[in-house]
């Protein structure tokens, strides 16, 4: 029953949670917002609440084939002039050239829970996490197959379909360690499933995909490494929800539902663990990592509810769907405060920490972040300690109610963009004078899975 929620709605999609939100800590507090704006967004509702340092600047709406009532927008990813957008139809690819114009450019159908995206190369890979017919993205009925595709992206008018790589239970997200002309892929899912012929037990573990980046097609699996020696069993699934590698650093990061991992990926084939963590009193489902520029510290963020529940509420304790900011002294990870958004939701509004990426400010550490309802959110953890939020954006309650806000916030040469679950692509700008030094920092590509120094 466990590891069917969650591979059905604990982890991002729709279907129902039935675990609850403990405690009954007071936030700190309700702030005004700075500004209140009414701008033009194409969206269901045009009433917006930002800080008075962000502003909106484009929203590009869902479109056919890709605006079906569960074709959620799920993860981006960015490469020059473009910014690729998974849906639980398939994904989009934008022109961003003027990013306060963006234009589509084209849209892939190919139904599949999660469809988390990157790209590197000629080639982007899409993690499928719900069984399927086949790997064909025309094999939508069965339940035979999950777990990679990859398409040919060189013609961005019209990606091709290369290859897949079935993988057990799936993908739920997927991470890139580049090597040469060699692009291992880190696989991360939930499981086992009872019963399941893709996602059979034990799953205590993940899966570690070579992509010859010259013959696509002929990926495969190799190596599926234990990374859990001590392996802290959460009530809730084996395996790991989400990997950052940061390879410049041989090291990774791996929220694992009832742990958090420091890896060495100086073999990347081989990742062996250097500590492993766990916060039984404040964490539920560990989501996700992201390492501060000089690798000297974690951010890791428990996505409580599995993004389907309120708990940006007065009755869910501040460090309960949150940030833990970890300090990495002498090797090891050491706890130093919490982060979450002080705004407080209404009871019908899904809100918990979810994807974001730093802000690259040389000398400071600083973060982009989705909280589904609870919008964006722009916060600076330089003091560990005490890390605070400097900006937002927010759209008020979903009118249609159900699952909606923002899956994924990421800053990108200038930009933030936004992946808004059920209004499209979002486009902001932050200006203000902790985050102008990042607007002089160019990058050509970015997974934000797979971190580069700036």
């Amino acid at each position: 029953m466990i590891s069917a929620m969650l591979r059905g709605a604990l982890l991002c999609t729709v279907l129902l949670v039935t675990s609850a939100c403990a405690g009954n800590e007071q936030p700190s507090g309700e702030p005004t917002p700075a500004s209140t704006a009414t701008q033009g967004t194409g969206a269901s509702s045009d009433e917006v609440m930002t800080s008075e340092n962000v502003k909106l600047v484009a929203n590009l709406p869902r479109t056919a084939p890709l605006n079906g009532e569960e074709d959620f927008n799920t993860d981006l990813a960015f490469q020059g002039d473009y910014v690729y957008v998974g849906n639980f139809g398939g994904f989009a690819i934008y022109d961003i050239a003027d990013p306060t114009k963006p234009q589509l450019v084209s849209q892939v159908a190919c139904p599949a829970q999660q469809n988390d995206v990157t790209v590197y190369g000629d080639l982007l890979v899409l993690s499928v996490d719900h069984p399927v017919g086949g790997p064909e993205c025309d094999a939508s009925d069965g339940r035979e197959w999950e777990g990679l595709r990859i398409f040919n992206i060189s013609d961005k008018k019209s990606p091709e379909y290369v290859g897949a790589v079935a993988t057990e239970c799936g993908s739920h997200t997927h991470t890139m360690v580049p090597a040469g002309e060699t692009l291992y892929v880190y696989v991360s899912s939930p499981g086992p499933e009872p019963d399941s012929a893709t996602c059979p037990a034990p799953h205590e573990l993940i899966q570690i995909v070579e992509i010859p980046t010259k013959a696509p097609e002929s990926a495969k699996i190799v190596a599926k490494p234990n990374i859990f020696p001590e392996r802290h069993h959460s009530e809730l699934a084996s395996g790991c929800h989400d990997i950052t590698a940061y390879p410049e650093k041989n090291l990774a990061a791996a929220a694992c539902f009832g742990d958090g991992v420091l890896l060495d990926i100086s073999d990347p084939v081989n990742p062996k663990v250097l500590q492993q963590i766990t916060d039984t009193e404040n964490f539920q489902i560990w989501h996700s990592a992201t390492f501060n520029n000089d690798a000297t510290k974690v951010v890791f963020s428990d996505e409580l509810g599995g993004g389907v529940q309120a708990t940006c509420d007065r009755t869910t304790p501040s460090t309960k769907g949150a940030d833990a900011v970890y300090d990495l002294v002498d090797g090891k990870l050491e706890r130093r405060g919490y982060f979450k958004i002080p705004r407080e939701q209404q009871p019908d509004e899904n809100c918990v920490a979810h994807n974001g990426s730093l802000i690259p400010v040389p000398g400071k550490d600083i973060m982009v972040q989705s909280w589904y309802q609870g919008g964006v959110s722009i916060w600076d953890f330089t003091d560990s300690a005490d890390p605070k939020e400097i900006g937002y954006f927010e759209r008020g309650p979903y009118p249609g109610g159900g699952i909606a806000g923002t899956w994924s916030a990421y800053y990108y040469n200038g930009y933030i963009y936004s992946s808004d679950i059920r209004e499209g692509l979002d486009v902001l700008r932050i200006d203000d004078p902790l985050t102008d030094p990042a607007k002089q920092v160019k990058m050509d590509d970015f997974n934000v899975q797979t971190q580069k120094s700036y």
